[in-house]
């Protein structure tokens, strides 16, 4: 979800890239709520962060809850961000049905929208 909101929001002035330490495919669920918010991401692909491994980044964001312990350093980063959000997949274990399993979809994706808009001014270049 980060990824497409920083694609839509910023794309223009921001090349934006994602990956995981446990890449598991697209989720519906939140390819579902990004599609509620006018974004698509039905295109991307879940990769792992060694697929990434010798790039050059201006930025690095960790965004998961575990990222601040288990994701690997970027050696070339320029800055590192952690912002933890709650999972999604995590936060619908149990529920009843998909459109209860939305609500922690949609808020998560708010969150992680909120903190998108936020990226311009806390890296100075605020438009």
């Amino acid at each position: 979800m980060a990824e497409g909101w920083l694609r839509a929001l910023h794309g223009e002035r921001f090349e934006a890239a994602s990956a995981g330490t446990r890449p598991s495919g697209l989720n519906r669920l939140a390819a579902a709520a990004m599609a509620e918010a006018g974004v698509d991401i039905s295109g991307h692909q879940s990769k792992h962060v060694d697929s990434l491994a010798g790039e050059r980044f201006d930025l690095v964001v960790t965004v998961c809850d575990s990222a601040a312990e288990a994701c690997p350093t970027f050696a070339r980063a320029g800055r590192t961000v952690h912002r933890a959000f709650d999972d999604p997949p995590a936060l619908a274990r149990g529920a009843a049905s998909d459109e209860e399993a939305m609500a922690g979809y949609r808020r998560v994706r708010d969150e992680i929208r909120a903190f998108v808009e936020s990226l311009p001014a806390m890296l100075g270049g605020a438009r």
